[in-house]
């Protein structure tokens, strides 16, 4: 086990009960084939959850790390926000949503969509959660979005609760990363009352 540690580095559930005990949080371990480990951090009246899983295609399957919180989305606004790549310039070129929110450095590094332009630009108009993004920048094919459920195989969310979500490829295992992700829930999460987007009140709905 030491030499593979040597190689390989802690293994996730280690690093997990690192992270429980510096941001207070809680890890539940797994319990059955359906319901895996994750670490639970209550922030204010909402609910922010870490885990793990797996998007399967015929005979292999990906592992995704993933953060989700439900709350009340008091004016249906919703954005989705991943870095810039490889073949961002040509889907611009051919149409696709950047908004831009006059910071040229952050405009540079990540692509911005939402119906609502101007909103977004308001959300971002806050260096906290600039920072937490910038500080996220380096992951492999992540995004962060709001979304009005987990899809047609998972629990349904009440009228009007959605979820703040984030999806990164891999298991994550860098501590200050995983700090990092549940910094920036909590700060977009606070900015979106700051706006009038969501209501400090408990959801009515317990992700699974």
């Amino acid at each position: 086990m030491g030499f593979l540690k040597n190689i390989f580095g802690p293994s996730k559930e280690e690093i997990w009960v690192q992270l429980e005990q510096e941001i207070n949080a809680r890890l539940i371990n797994k319990d059955s084939f359906w319901h895996d480990s994750k670490v639970v951090l209550e922030h204010k009246n909402w609910t922010i959850i870490l885990d793990v899983f797996h998007h399967s295609s015929g005979k292999s399957s990906t592992p995704y790390t993933r953060m989700r919180c439900a709350y009340i989305n008091k004016d249906d606004f919703r954005f989705t926000i991943y870095p810039e790549g490889l073949f961002t310039d040509l889907a611009k070129y051919f149409g696709m949503q950047d908004i831009e929110i006059e910071d040229k450095i952050f405009d540079d590094t990540f692509v911005l969509k939402s119906e609502n332009p101007d909103k977004i630009k308001t959300l971002f108009n806050d260096n906290n959660i600039k920072n937490a993004f910038f500080a996220l920048a380096d992951l492999s094919q992540f995004q962060v979005k709001v979304q009005d459920d987990e899809g047609f195989w998972s629990q349904s969310f009440p009228d009007d609760v959605d979820e703040l979500y984030l999806e990164a490829l891999g298991v994550i295992k860098d501590l200050v990363t995983l700090k990092n992700m549940f910094k920036l829930f909590a700060e977009i999460m606070d900015r979106l009352c700051e706006i009038g987007s969501a209501y400090e009140t408990h959801p009515t709905i317990n992700l699974e």
